[in-house]
């Protein structure tokens, strides 16, 4: 008999809150069923792999969507501290792999690990 366990992601404090918040919310927006095509566009024209979270925030892609300031999530994301840009990174990771399957099948291009 094997005793399966469920996957849950340890809970870690954020310590800087107000820019992890910021981000969080800026994110929010980018993959609001409304921009997210827009933004899946924006990375196929840049040619840029949606997993590149270093490319996305230098291309100011999620401030460009998301109607904010050019550099603002970049700022933000420089200003957290190591453990909280890995939640961070993690929080992206997940909401990419929530896009819809058909919308992820016409942007194969920027789910392509190569």
């Amino acid at each position: 008999m094997t005793n399966k366990m469920a996957f849950e992601q340890a809970t870690i404090k954020v310590e800087k809150e107000r820019e992890f918040s910021e981000l969080r919310g800026a994110l929010d927006q980018v993959f609001a069923a409304e921009r997210v095509e827009k933004y899946l566009k924006a990375l196929d024209g840049r040619n840029i792999r949606i997993r590149n979270f270093d490319a996305v925030l230098a291309g100011n892609l999620i401030d460009s969507v998301g109607g904010a300031k050019a550099g603002s999530a970049k700022a933000l994301y420089e200003a957290l501290t190591i453990p909280d840009q890995a939640q961070m990174r993690e929080l992206y990771l997940s909401k990419i792999e929530e896009i819809e399957p058909d919308l992820r099948a016409r942007f194969h291009k920027v789910y392509q690990y190569y």
